[in-house]
């Protein structure tokens, strides 16, 4: 397994690839689904896609509640306590969110997505990497290197420990558009998890450098690492 790839050739949309997948008829887990943006994507395209998308933020949660959508169900739930029956699960997806879990619940979080999975289930966890211009801006007021390695290093150990089996890895870059500086601070700054942490100083400093690369619209690649586990 590999942490970087920085020749990265496959420039795609995520939802493209997700649908190469086999998703129909099948029951499907999403953890970590914030606004629920890929949950609705995925439960509207194919058919007979039952869908369960947990989150952890109670605010989100209620938000995601009323969507209504009738063939999601929505859990206030983290991975690390999937109240979920044993071999209950096709596939799963974290999309850009297994950082998030606390380093100490990782490999809890990973048993537990071992255990609601079915016999050859499958989990999909694609995480950005630490690299390109667009995460340069980000990490001058919300750097995530350290976490993203907690996160690679627990992934591997449990694939190294024979716990699940590696079944595909692969890296792909998506576009990012931002209209101007203002678009890319709404977006990438105004967000609940670095939002208070951002003093004027710092806000001058990121402006100063997205203005270095462009003083009004600017497209930046984003790069991702995909794993695709299975149990066996």
């Amino acid at each position: 397994m590999k942490l970087l790839e920085e020749n990265i050739t496959l420039t795609v949309d995520e939802n493209y690839i997700i649908e190469t997948l086999s998703l129909n008829d099948k029951k499907i887990l999403e953890l970590g689904c914030g606004a629920a943006t890929m949950t609705q994507k995925i439960a509207s395209s194919g058919f007979s896609r039952d869908i369960i998308a947990c989150e952890v933020d109670e605010i989100q949660h209620k938000k995601n509640l009323k969507l209504n959508i009738p063939n999601i169900k929505f859990l206030l739930n983290g991975a690390e306590n999937i109240k979920l029956k044993d071999a209950s699960i096709d596939i799963i997806f974290m999309f850009k969110s297994f950082h998030h879990i606390p380093k100490e619940l990782m490999k809890k979080s990973l048993q537990e997505i071992k255990r609601v999975l079915k016999p050859n289930g499958l989990v999909y966890i694609s995480e950005p990497l630490f690299l390109g211009k667009q995460n340069e801006l980000v990490s001058i007021f919300h750097n995530e290197e350290e976490v993203r390695i907690d996160a690679f290093n627990a992934i591997k150990e449990f694939v190294d420990n024979d716990e699940i089996k590696l079944f595909k890895e692969f890296f792909f870059q998506t576009e990012v558009v931002y209209k101007n500086f203002e678009d890319f601070k709404k977006r990438q700054m105004h967000v609940t998890y670095n939002d208070n942490n951002i003093t004027k100083e710092i806000e001058e400093e990121v402006k100063k450098r997205y203005e270095e690369l462009s003083k009004d619209e600017l497209s930046l690649l984003k790069p991702f690492r995909v794993d695709i586990l299975q149990k066996v």
